[in-house]
């Protein structure tokens, strides 16, 4: 009997020996995950619609655009790109400055637009005095307006694109805004 108490003692101490073994592996590997230097974002929009149908009246989509670091390293110098189909009959406007600005206007607004303020298809922006997005913290261009007039018929999708030193080919939005619809005006015979 003293034999086979010492074999189940000798088995307990090697199960022992293999559970210490694999929650050592097991903690390497979390540790790693933990640790390791992942680069990766997301960016979306939000959106509130005001559609009217009235041709004398506009419609619009008030809007903001969030960039959120899900990776474990921080994203350094980040800019995106709204983007609106050509011949559009969108118009864009937010809070946003250009670089030529007095710095006494600079500090209310948040964004910084810095492509040509001729270019009514393409707004890209950066955020002032931000340089990086830290890990599990998200950045947001708040309350921009698009409109449009329901006098002709319409359609678009507007994107957007995030950009950073990590990702220079950008990540686009996950959810574009997409907008369409037909003015009865245009084929209205009883007028």
């Amino acid at each position: 009997m003293e034999t086979s108490k010492e074999a189940v003692e000798v088995k307990i101490n090697e199960l022992k020996q293999q559970t210490q073994t694999y929650a050592a592996e097991i903690r390497k590997m979390i540790e790693e995950l933990a640790f390791s230097d992942s680069v990766d974002m997301i960016s979306y929009f939000t959106s509130s619609l005001n559609i009217s149908h009235a041709p004398e009246q506009e419609s619009l989509c008030l809007g903001s655009y969030h960039i959120r670091n899900i990776g474990n390293k921080p994203l350094t110098n980040p800019y995106l790109c709204i983007k609106f189909p050509e011949d559009s009959p969108f118009s864009f406007s937010g809070k946003y400055v250009y670089e030529h600005f007095k710095q006494s206007l600079k500090s209310s607004p948040d964004w910084e637009r810095t492509n040509d303020k001729s270019n009514k298809n393409e707004f890209w922006l950066r955020p002032l005095g931000r340089t990086s997005i830290e890990p599990n913290e998200t950045i947001s261009f708040s309350n921009f307006q698009i409109r449009w007039s329901h006098d002709v018929s319409y359609a678009g999708s507007i994107i957007g694109t995030t950009y950073c030193d990590q990702l220079k080919d950008g990540i686009a939005v996950i959810n574009p805004i997409n907008l369409n619809g037909f003015s009865h005006m245009q084929g209205d015979d009883n007028d």
